[in-house]
């Protein structure tokens, strides 16, 4: 068995196979299709089918699809957006980006927006309502959705962690005026970088193509970049962190500090800036990495399903668990485990690394995530969620990707 093979992460690439590796080799030979190609449309096209959908555009990323819906519907300066607390700041900054006014909703005891939060936070300068459906498990959308018409208002769907959940058995997606998604490097599906923009309206459909219309693809560096990475923390940096931790932080550090792989989340960021250049078309090659695992997306979801109720029976007596019990109606899909403890989380997570499970995805410690984001220049007023504040501060993710077996959840 490989030193790879005997660590244990949740995050950097986790859902690459071996014919994801092949193809890497295979695209990187081909510098000509990196930047325009039909797996754009193939990708759009398939998205399209799977949800039922009229329109889908692709994206270098699930924030700059949420930009796009938002430019769509007009949202900017001092209209006010909803979303809920414990929540990624990719999911503030487009909002900021507008000009618009991030409003911050707590949580429910599924990690969800709180439908009876919802109401008091809603303003006559309230335009739209952003619903989250956490770790994939989906939200109780249904009462949401009433709320925004009962107000006038928009309803945007994050569906950055629930591709292929259901609820009421309709898929996540397909409830709201628009929807985005994310194909990161850790999400349901991956082409380490990417998103999708999605709605069934006519009006916001054409301005969401005028908006795509209107920006340009990645450079061939940094999608060359992108390429790189599922195979350097396959070959490279899983096996040194399988030999141990301090190893595999020098590994990574060094192809971060060398631009030979890039980060999740920039520095500005984290600090409320979102920045130009960033903001793009979806590459050809990596279309072409997100189509080849949406094919598999099915056998992911089925396996993080099983390793999810593994988990349940195996925890339910010694850890409270959010999703315990699964609500009628609901068909979760389980992106990760969350169990709650009292006990502190960063001591756990630093046991757990002694024994090469590297469970630190950044779904903790703040209510909005990463744990280094600048909560004030996320208009973030600590105690306004104090649940959120609360269960972030105890959360511990377990991986359920496909690269988890049995054995590995023991």
């Amino acid at each position: 068995m490989s030193l790879a093979k005997k660590a244990i992460f949740t995050s950097l690439s986790p859902n690459v196979e071996e014919d994801d590796i092949r193809l890497v080799l295979e695209l990187i030979r081909k510098p000509g299709i990196w930047k325009k190609g039909e797996g754009i449309e193939k990708l759009e096209e398939e998205f399209k089918k799977f949800l039922g959908i009229k329109y889908a555009f692709s994206f270098n990323s699930g924030r700059s699809a949420l930009l796009a819906i938002l430019t769509a519907l007009d949202i900017g300066k001092g209209d006010e957006v909803l979303l809920q607390a414990f929540t990624c700041n990719a999911a503030v900054n487009p909002i900021l980006s507008r000009k618009a006014l991030p409003v911050f909703v707590d949580i429910d005891d599924k990690l969800n927006l709180s439908v009876d939060n919802l109401k008091k936070k809603i303003t006559p300068r309230t335009k739209a309502i952003i619903v989250q459906h956490t770790f994939g498990y989906p939200a109780r959308v249904e009462h949401v959705l009433k709320i925004a018409k009962e107000n006038n208002l928009y309803l945007i769907e994050d569906c950055a962690h629930s591709l292929g959940a259901r609820y009421k058995g309709r898929l996540c997606g397909t409830f709201g005026d628009a929807s985005f998604f994310s194909l990161g490097r850790d999400k349901v599906i991956s082409s380490v970088f990417g998103g999708m923009a999605l709605t069934n309206n006519d009006r916001i459909g054409i301005e969401i193509k005028r908006f795509w219309e209107g920006i340009g693809f990645p450079s061939g560096f940094w999608t060359f970049q992108q390429l790189l990475h599922p195979l350097l923390t396959n070959c490279l940096v899983f096996p040194a962190y399988g030999a141990n931790r301090r190893l595999g932080r020098i590994v990574l550090g060094i192809l971060h500090k060398l631009f030979i792989l890039s980060k999740a989340v920039s520095r500005k960021e984290k600090k409320g800036e979102m920045p130009n250049w960033f903001i793009q078309r979806m590459a050809n090659a990596l279309a072409i990495l997100a189509e080849n695992q949406l094919r598999k997306l099915e056998r992911f979801n089925r396996h993080r399903r099983e390793i999810a109720e593994f988990y349940r029976q195996k925890l339910k007596d010694r850890f409270e668990m959010p999703f315990l019990e699964e609500e009628k109606d609901v068909f979760p899909i389980f992106m990760r485990f969350p169990i709650l403890t009292n006990k502190n989380t960063d001591q756990i997570l630093k046991k757990a690394a002694e024994r090469k499970i590297y469970l630190n995805d950044g779904w903790r410690k703040s209510p909005i995530v990463p744990e280094d984001t600048d909560l004030e220049k996320m208009r973030y007023k600590l105690g306004s969620c104090p649940r959120a504040e609360e269960l972030a501060k105890r959360i511990v993710n377990l991986p359920t990707h496909i690269n988890i077996s049995f054995e590995k959840a023991e």
